[in-house]
C-alpha cells in the first residue's frame, strides 16, 4: 500500500469512528505532513482521493473540513429552503449576485401566464449549507409584482422574507419538474466540483392568491443533495 493511501486509510476511519465531525476543520496541511512524517504532495493526494469520496472538502483560503451527509431536501407543497436547512439542524445561506429587470422570454411568459415581452425581475445566486455552496437558483418574478421586491430581496438575502415584505405572506408550488444535467465549466467552478459533474435540475412555478409569482430554476450538486417529495408543509 502506497504511503498516501495509507495516511487515507487512517483519516477515513478517524471520521468514521467520530473523532473528525462534520464541518470540523483538519489540522493546517503543515502539520498533518509532520504527522504521518511524508512531504505535502503525497498528503494532498490523500486528502484528494477523500475528497473525491464526499468525506472532505476544501474552502479557498480556509483549509479543509469534513463534509457532512448529503442533505435530504424535501421538495412539499410550501418550499422554504432557509426554513428545510434549520430543520435538519444544519446552516443555509444563499448570495443574490445579480438582480435584473429584463423582457422575458417564450418559456418564461408561459410559465408566469404573462403576455410574451413582458418585463420580469430576474434574480440568480448560490445557495449554501453548512456555508458550502450546494445549489445555483434562478428565480424569475412578473416585475409588477411589487415595487418593493428588488429592495426587499438586496436586503434580505431571503425569497420567502423579501416577499413577506411585499405582502405576500404565504405562496404555494403549483408544480416542479426534475431533470438530470451535467455541470458546465462556470457552474462547477461556483460549486467546487469537477466540470461534467452530475446536477439535479429542478423547475418549479409558485404562485400566491391565484396568481403564478415565481419560476424557479435550481441546479443542485447531485453528490450534496437528495430530494425527495412531501406532502406535508416543509
Amino acid at each position: 500500500m502506497s504511503l498516501w493511501q495509507s495516511i487515507a486509510d487512517t483519516l477515513r476511519g478517524e471520521i468514521a469512528a467520530g473523532q473528525w465531525r462534520p464541518g470540523n476543520q483538519l489540522p493546517p496541511e503543515a502539520q498533518l505532513a509532520a504527522r504521518f512524517g511524508v512531504n505535502r504532495h503525497t498528503l494532498r493526494r490523500a486528502v484528494r482521493s477523500l475528497a473525491e469520496e464526499g468525506l472532505l472538502y476544501s474552502r479557498r483560503g480556509a483549509g479543509v473540513f469534513v463534509a457532512a451527509a448529503p442533505l435530504e431536501y424535501r421538495l412539499g407543497e410550501r418550499v422554504r429552503f432557509h426554513r428545510n436547512i434549520e430543520l435538519a439542524g444544519r446552516v443555509p445561506g444563499r448570495k443574490i449576485d445579480s438582480v435584473v429587470t429584463r423582457q422575458c422570454d417564450k418559456t418564461e411568459a408561459t410559465a408566469l401566464n404573462i403576455p410574451p415581452g413582458s418585463k420580469v425581475l430576474a434574480v440568480e445566486g448560490v445557495s449554501t449549507v453548512d456555508y458550502r455552496p450546494v445549489a445555483l437558483f434562478r428565480s424569475i418574478f412578473p416585475a409588477d409584482l411589487s415595487p418593493k421586491l428588488i429592495g426587499a430581496l438586496s436586503k434580505e438575502g431571503s425569497i420567502t422574507r423579501a416577499l413577506a415584505q411585499c405582502g405576500i405572506s404565504d405562496y404555494t408550488r403549483v408544480s416542479t419538474r426534475m431533470a438530470a444535467a451535467l455541470a458546465n465549466e462556470t457552474q462547477a467552478a461556483t460549486l467546487q466540483i469537477d466540470p461534467g459533474g452530475a446536477l439535479l435540475r429542478t423547475e418549479s412555478i409558485n404562485a400566491a392568491n391565484g396568481r403564478r409569482i415565481e419560476r424557479g430554476l435550481t441546479w443542485w450538486a447531485g453528490e450534496r443533495v437528495t430530494l425527495f417529495l412531501g406532502d406535508q408543509d416543509s
